[in-house]
């Protein structure tokens, strides 16, 4: 009994990983800089945080990113500087923009860029999801920040959500100009193509690979680019996943902070790389002060334990929860978006 229960369970999560957010009817977005969260930057006023719509190369693709002063922002002094990582399917009008608003009120100035292949960003195909690009796309957004005017190059700090998380650990790993890291909500995005979400999906690997395979094999041949996570998915579908992660996932990309950019669609080609990477791996090489924050009651809160456990490398490293939070709620529910902000100004004003 118990074995067909588990069977069901794996059925029904394996279908909400193959569904999109791509729906009709999304809400529409009113504010002319595309942001979706409460308290988002509707226009540029003096003495407030100021939003900047850049454009820049990265490998030959261009990259839309925001760029958020401080108030009475100066360009002739000197501030310090963190790049945000936005979560797998996400886009730099969400929780990625929030949090670089966050802390942009706190003095930092900061930057938010769409993925590579993903958003308003170019390249093709489209929605292509592979970590070497998300870790690039990190790198290119500290090449660029830290040669904008106020810019102090020597104080940059990265903070990644979910997705965004797990591949600010890699980037990190190698690349010293980050001084300090952070991640809220981390997602292991590799272990979890590989895995399923929870071990869920251990038994269809091979085949997911060879999946993988052939599509990029009907690539190669000038056919049709397969895609993952490309059905539509409904509320009542949502409602009977058994993790948090998923059913407030739904809500939240597809209906309160829905954007017409942001999709979990991905190439079914890409599973070939994505299934390579490990977030856990190499984290010894993380020397700089390190800080990891999780909902307490988050369901992928065992990714953050694990790569923490493994980050030998640093002295300074803490893991934070949010009390009551799940993995979604640290997006937008203010009560945590203030703990895990006020904590963030905390360890950045410290080691930037």
């Amino acid at each position: 009994m118990k074995l067909k229960r588990t069977s069901k369970i794996n059925s029904i999560i394996a279908m909400f990983i193959t569904t999109s957010v791509f729906l009709m009817g999304q809400q529409k977005i009113d504010n002319p800089f595309g942001l979706v969260y409460q308290d988002a930057i509707t226009e540029n006023l003096p003495g407030k945080v100021n939003i900047h719509p850049v454009h820049y190369l990265l490998q030959g693709i261009e990259i839309s990113a925001n760029v958020y002063t401080p108030a009475n922002f100066n360009p002739a002094k000197s501030y310090p500087v963190i790049v945000v990582a936005h979560p797998n399917g996400g886009v730099k009008e969400q929780v990625a923009g929030l949090y670089a608003q966050r802390l942009a009120e706190s003095g930092y100035i900061t930057i938010a860029a769409d993925a590579s292949y993903q958003g308003a960003s170019g390249g093709e195909p489209r929605n292509t999801d592979k970590p070497a690009f998300r870790i690039e796309d990190i790198r290119g957004m500290a090449d660029y920040i830290t040669q904008y005017a106020g810019a102090d190059a020597q104080r940059l700090g990265l903070l990644g959500l979910c997705g965004g998380g797990g591949y600010s650990l890699a980037a990190a790993q190698t690349d010293k100009r980050f001084k300090a890291v952070a991640t809220l909500s981390m997602f292991n995005s590799g272990m979890v193509r590989r895995n399923g979400f929870r071990d869920s999906q251990l038994e269809t690997i091979q085949e997911r690979l060879k999946q993988a395979s052939d599509a990029r094999a009907q690539e190669a041949a000038g056919g049709e680019v397969r895609y993952m996570a490309d059905s539509a998915t409904t509320d009542e579908m949502a409602d009977q996943m058994p993790f948090d992660l998923y059913r407030e996932g739904h809500y939240y990309y597809h209906r309160t902070h829905a954007h017409p950019n942001s999709t979990f669609r991905y190439t079914t080609a890409s599973l070939i790389d994505l299934m390579a990477f490990d977030a856990n791996d190499r984290m010894a090489l993380i020397n700089q002060p390190l800080l990891m924050m999780a909902g307490s009651k988050a369901d992928t809160y065992y990714m953050t334990e694990s790569a923490f456990k493994l980050a030998t490398g640093t002295d300074n490293k803490e893991l934070f929860l949010i009390e009551g939070a799940t993995h979604i709620q640290t997006y937008y529910v203010p009560e945590y978006v203030e703990k895990a902000a006020s904590k963030l100004g905390e360890f950045f004003d410290r080691y930037l």
